[in-house]
């Protein structure tokens, strides 16, 4: 029997054909691959052997200028100058911990705990973003920079990457003002970029001062370019060419600050202040924008933006003269005789007293069975308001005390502005204290007391100020009764130059001041100045002719130990138990202009210690505005270059010195103050 067929085929014929398209199928496959496998083992071998091995693309940040910032003339004050930081990327560092570590914590210099913290910092960014470069030495010394370069090729995952460090031409001039920036902490990195920031670890942020309240605006906006890197994260530059136009975003750069400063007339201040620790303001008092700030001491912004050392730290921490707290806004002290003009205005408002009132002052005034002394132990005999502020006889102002409280004194301060905060924002304030009758009566033991009006009434017992307060309360005297919010930055401007945002004067309330009591006041204080007698009188500038260049101004030596009957001198005490020396003044006095204080912290007395200062800065205030109404425009951009001696020092024996003479005491609540006796120290100067 035959099998069957189908046409010229057979089964078995079949079969056999479609094993051999089968294996032509194969071996076409075979073939293609080989010609595949060819092409990427041998024609396109390095461009696919470096993807086969790592493809990673790596978001380099770009970081954006940080603007800088200016005095009123356009002198740079802070920049950023040329570093280099060191980073490793977790994800590329190979041998991590065994290797790496260790060959930059020898590099390096690292003691334990430094070492100890990058491994802690590698450790999270190995768990949380591998791929994020991690900063692990801020702003390499040179030396530090060529021992890394030397060893990169066993260093894997660490990058010398170029960063701007925060450079400070000034110095420890304006440091409370200016600020200074560090390391920013996890819970800020959190919170900022929570609410939309753009904050990687290791950056720096702004603290304190300008650099903190403008951190938004100086800052700037961050860029990035995208690069194609291998497994130990070097760039693969073939690679990179192919990523195009859209590898990169560029930065914006942060807005420049332009203050109302002028470095040479905060130049002047800095070299006419003796003190050791103190404060001098100057403001202009048609718009409270600040034009000199001294706060001694102060501190090195590029020590604490830098590599400060726990040690360094620890010297600040200890300096018994606190460098870090600004006595401009956030210290208060007792204004002495500075006071009397807020006295005397409210005397005046009273009804009570007029300014040709005469009280007689026989060396004290007696309140029960106390006798308030007047700093002149022999009296001055009548006087009226005018030459009670010339002489600054403490029994006139005793005498307003008794007759009309301490609460009309007290909302008069407060109208003016004290014991509540200026609202100057940049820098840190305290509120000061305007006691009250209210006050007292919650605050002091045994509840108030008439004597706490009279110690009030000549700027001792509870009454506190800071410099700035008392600048504000001059100023508006000066102005005929406006307070204004004291302000440090004129302007924003771009990096072209272009203004982006003006701030204006901003009034903070009006005084309402009798015309005639203001100039009431104001003649007593230009008696104090000018004339023979007055506290300040042989510090008046000798040299101004021109009765419209002249100076009203008060002198005080505030109390800051209790001396009972002995009258200590001020190198027989040591050095915190010597009076706080106080200048307060404006001019021209006519057409006033700019409002002055000094505060020589425990520096003796106002009329010697400090009005010479205040007088300094109104003749180069004189002096610049004569310049510049006939100097050609000062060119831009220029760095500033210090030209400033060293600020006085206090020598340990300063300390202690005065040790064997009678022990001194705080003054107790509601004591009678013990004005201090000027005229040793200045014959013909009596009074404070």
């Amino acid at each position: 029997m035959t099998p069957p067929t189908l046409g010229n085929t057979t089964p078995g014929r079949d079969l056999k054909r479609r094993f051999l398209w089968l294996g032509l199928a194969m071996s076409l496959g075979l073939c293609a691959l080989a010609i595949q496998l060819y092409r990427l083992q041998l024609i396109r071998y390095d461009e696919y052997a470096a993807k086969s091995v790592a493809n990673f693309v790596k978001e380099v940040r770009l970081r954006a200028d940080r603007g800088v910032i200016k005095d009123a003339r356009g002198t740079i004050l802070v920049d950023s100058r040329p570093s280099f930081d060191a980073f490793v990327t977790p994800a590329f560092c190979t041998d991590c911990f065994e290797q790496v570590v260790p060959r930059l914590a020898e590099l390096l210099q690292w003691d334990g705990e430094q070492r100890k913290k990058v491994e802690d910092l590698l450790r999270a960014g190995r768990r949380n973003a591998p791929f994020q470069p991690v900063p692990v030495r801020i702003d390499l010394t040179r030396d530090e920079y060529d021992r890394l370069a030397a060893r990169r090729d066993i260093l894997d995952g660490v990058e010398v990457v170029p960063v701007p460090h925060r450079n400070y031409r000034s110095g420890n001039v304006l440091s409370h003002v200016l600020g200074y920036m560090n390391e920013i902490t996890q819970e800020e990195l959190d919170r900022l970029n929570a609410d939309g920031a753009r904050y990687a670890l290791g950056d720096y942020i702004g603290r304190r001062g300008l650099e903190r309240y403008f951190e938004s605006k100086l800052r700037g906006e961050d860029g990035v370019r995208k690069e194609v890197v291998n497994a130990r994260g070097q760039t693969i530059e073939e690679l990179n060419v192919k990523l195009g136009e859209n590898a990169v975003v560029p930065p914006t750069a942060g807005s420049n600050l332009v203050l109302s400063i002028d470095m040479r007339l905060q130049e002047e201040a800095e070299r006419a202040f003796p003190g050791v620790s103190g404060a001098v303001v100057a403001i202009d008092v048609n718009t409270g924008f600040i034009k000199a700030l001294v706060s001694r001491p102060g501190f090195d912004p590029n020590l604490l933006t830098g590599r400060v050392t726990p040690q360094q730290m620890a010297l600040l921490a200890r300096d018994p003269l606190h460098p870090m707290i600004n006595r401009v806004a956030a210290e208060h002290y007792s204004p002495g005789s500075t006071f009397k003009i807020v006295t005397q205005l409210a005397a005046y408002k009273s009804g009570l007293f007029r300014p040709e009132t005469v009280v007689n002052c026989p060396g004290g005034y007696r309140l029960g069975a106390r006798l308030w002394r007047c700093h002149k132990d022999s009296g001055h005999g009548p006087l009226d308001g005018k030459n009670a502020m010339k002489a600054s006889c403490d029994t006139w102002f005793y005498k307003v005390a008794d007759t009309i409280g301490l609460d009309p004194i007290s909302e008069m301060g407060k109208s003016l502005g004290l014991g509540s905060p200026t609202g100057i924002g940049v820098v840190a304030e305290v509120p000061g204290i305007m006691p009250s009758t209210a006050y007292h009566e919650k605050a002091s033991p045994g509840g108030y007391t008439k004597g706490m009006a009279l110690n009030s009434a000549i700027g001792q017992g509870d009454d506190n100020v800071t410099p700035l307060q008392l600048a504000l309360v001059y100023a508006a005297l000066a102005n005929g009764g406006t307070l204004y919010k004291p302000q440090l930055v004129q302007r924003l401007e771009n990096l072209d130059g272009q203004v982006t945002e003006e701030f204006k004067p901003e009034v903070v309330r009006t005084t309402d001041i009798n015309p005639a009591h203001r100039k009431a006041v104001i003649e007593g204080l230009i008696a104090t100045a000018q004339e023979p007698g007055g506290t300040a009188y042989r510090a008046r500038l000798a040299g101004i002719r021109d009765k419209d260049l002249l100076v009203a101004a008060k002198t005080g030596t505030a109390q800051v130990s209790r001396i009972g009957a002995v009258r200590l001198k001020t190198f027989q005490m040591s050095y915190f138990e010597r009076d706080h020396a106080w200048f307060a003044g404006f001019a021209p006095a006519n057409k006033p202009e700019l409002a002055v204080v000094v505060l020589n912290e425990h520096g003796g007395h106002g009329g010697a210690d400090a009005a010479p200062t205040a007088m300094a800065i109104f003749q180069k205030f004189f002096d610049l505005k004569a310049d510049d109404a006939t100097a050609p425009p000062p060119r831009p951009n220029q760095p500033y270059t210090p030209t400033l001696p060293p600020a006085p020092s206090l020598d340990e024996a300063a300390l202690t010195r005065g040790a064997a003479a009678p022990p001194i005491e705080p003054l107790a609540p509601g004591e009678p103050a013990n004005p201090p006796d000027e005229s040793e120290e200045e014959p013909s100067a009596t009074a404070d």
